[in-house]
């Protein structure tokens, strides 16, 4: 009778983890998502120039195709001075980019980690959509379960490299990391072009533009950061953080290692996200371990 009550408790959670969702409740969340997305870039705000545009089969050559810098401008003072992307700015710092090598943080660390995922999803009309439409769903049983799975699903530690907890699906997708003497992840465009500002990355080319012609847009560029390449790295172009963060949450939770299709502006967006299967949180609950705009 106890391995019953089990399994239908493993069922119920498997059932409540996504499959009550459907394809099409997804691609209207997303579009409600797209609409709420007040913070993100205007084209006033961020210009950007894409330049040399190349073929899948072109993306391993390492050849800089690009003159100039991917981004153009933007306009800082109008778009770092808004809580969630100040939030995001604090917490992007805190990370070794080297896996193998133990992340350690700070108390002052933590808390930025805190404040982020509370200013993006808590302090947000965008993030206040998201929690209700998985609370409706059965998903979550409040907002402070909400709030902390998120914290514990993407800012939990597990290890990439050398059995050190050296890696999280925040780190690994906003932040990118270095492994195996390549780029790994690295899929958001703010940490993207800070670092190209820094003289840090040299953009090279882009193997897909996605089909918007306004913010947020999608490319999937090659870049060199510090000596490691990058041969594909794909990112939603413009969104503010919390757009960014809210489709990759939603797509993790509700499609976890599939490919989740989103409508934005009434175009496609194909979202693939990875779990981490070698550990764990909570009750089983899996780590996130990558997601991306996937290019067609």
């Amino acid at each position: 009778m106890k391995l019953l009550a089990v399994l239908v408790l493993c069922l119920t959670l498997s059932f409540n983890a996504g499959g009550t969702v459907t394809d099409a409740e997804i691609k209207s969340i997303s579009e409600r998502l797209y609409s709420l997305d007040s913070n993100k870039a205007s084209a006033s705000d961020l210009v950007i120039d894409p330049q040399a545009l190349v073929a899948d089969s072109q993306t391993s050559s390492e050849t800089d195709r690009s003159s100039k810098p991917l981004f153009s401008y933007l306009n800082e003072n109008a778009l770092f001075s808004k809580p969630t992307y100040a939030a995001l700015l604090s917490v992007l710092d805190n990370y070794n980019r080297m896996t193998g090598q133990a992340e350690n943080f700070s108390s002052q660390q933590l808390a930025e980690q805190d404040k982020f995922v509370r200013e993006t999803m808590s302090n947000t009309q965008l993030g206040r959509e998201l929690f209700a439409f998985l609370y409706n769903k059965g998903i979550y049983k409040s907002e402070e379960d909400f709030i902390q799975d998120l914290k514990m699903m993407w800012f939990g530690l597990y290890s990439r490299n050398n059995n050190q907890l050296d890696s999280s699906g925040f780190e690994h997708i906003f932040a990118g990391e270095i492994k195996g003497g390549k780029v790994s992840g690295f899929h958001n465009w703010i940490r993207f072009y800070l670092l190209e500002k820094g003289g840090k990355l040299n953009y090279y080319s882009h193997s897909f533009n996605g089909p918007w012609t306004t913010f947020p847009d999608v490319l999937g560029m090659q870049f060199m950061w510090d000596g490691y390449y990058k041969q594909v790295g794909s990112a939603v172009i413009g969104c503010s953080p919390e757009f960014d963060f809210a489709i990759y949450s939603l797509c993790y939770i509700t499609r976890p290692g599939k490919q989740c299709h989103l409508s934005v502006g009434g175009k496609t967006l194909i979202i693939q996200t990875y779990t981490w299967d070698n550990s764990s949180y909570g009750d089983g609950k899996k780590f996130i371990g990558s997601a991306y705009p996937a290019s067609p």
